[in-house]
């Protein structure tokens, strides 16, 4: 009822250990605190805040529009309903290494497990599209220490993005990895990687955690959670997965709606009112107010 079970601490803590447990982490991406219980409920580890998603609920496009502030608002309502560690991407780190360490501390602040830092210029682009541009890897590898001296909680997970392999190559992306690690990195996410080669050589190349990032329609295969957990990898985020469904049925629900003039046909497709009342513990609250659940729902509700 009304917020976690759990601690920031704790979750960060839990977060840490079951990154050297050998097994793959599956985190698919919340669109909402609500979402974020249905994660929690259908038993996956953690917890991943989008900032292409974050973007999206406001309208924008992914082009680092939002802000530090913004995003650590939708971010402390998401970790508050979840026992589950939350990791978030922090695009650039919304500006300078003084910007990054700031974000860090907002984060913390937040409840979240952890964050990501990605080497793009600003305005910054999906990593999945083509026309990226890079800062150079010493002020990135400076926004890292500064956002990994900026850090309270040690059990904070501190995550680099690199975004190389497109403008660079694998190499280049390799290279910079390593640099991030250098200047505080607790683990790394190298986007866009094109096969199962690739992710192969950057495990064998990287001796830190690893992200491999599972979205839709991007320039990389959509692997297997045996397949990265066999390769080595430590986590596998879904970034926008949830976002695309919800979407395509709300598309989908308008136009049965303007054609049919009524919503009958699609109950079926519905979350009953029961199933939504069982998710937000309705009942449970009745500790504070016995009139809260006096009602008995009607049959199919």
């Amino acid at each position: 009822m009304l917020h976690t079970r759990t601690t920031p601490a704790g979750r960060r803590r839990s977060f840490r250990e079951q990154l050297a447990s050998g097994r793959l982490l599956r985190m698919p991406g919340a669109v909402n605190p609500y979402s974020a219980r249905l994660i929690q409920e259908a038993g996956f580890e953690a917890v991943y805040l989008s900032g292409a998603v974050l973007a999206a609920e406001l309208a924008l496009p992914d082009l680092g529009l939002t802000s530090s502030t913004e995003i650590a608002a939708r971010a402390q309502q998401i970790a508050r309903v979840t026992d589950l560690p939350a990791l978030i991407d922090a695009d650039t780190g919304f500006g300078e290494p003084m910007n990054a360490a700031r974000t860090v501390q907002l984060m913390e602040d937040a409840g979240l497990a952890g964050l990501h830092l990605e080497d793009q210029v600003n305005p910054k682009r999906c990593g999945h599209l083509d026309g990226k541009t890079l800062v150079g890897r010493a002020e990135m590898a400076r926004k890292v220490r500064a956002a990994a001296d900026a850090r309270r909680d040690p059990d904070f997970l501190l995550m680099a993005r690199t975004d190389a392999r497109g403008p660079e190559g694998l190499e280049a992306a390799i290279d910079r990895a390593k640099a991030y690690v250098d200047a505080g990195a607790d683990a790394v996410f190298p986007e866009a990687l094109a096969d199962e080669a690739e992710f192969a050589a950057f495990r064998a190349a990287v001796d830190v955690p690893l992200l491999a990032n599972m979205t839709e329609f991007g320039k990389g295969p959509l692997l297997n959670a045996a397949t990265l957990e066999n390769l080595g990898y430590n986590i596998a985020i879904y970034p926008v997965t949830l976002f695309r469904l919800a979407m395509g049925a709300v598309e989908d629900g308008l136009a049965a709606l303007a054609a049919d003039g009524t919503q009958q046909a699609l109950l079926p497709r519905m979350q009953t009112r029961s199933r939504l009342y069982q998710v937000l513990g309705y009942e449970e609250y009745s500790a504070f107010d016995s009139a809260v659940f006096d009602f008995t729902l009607p049959p199919g509700a």
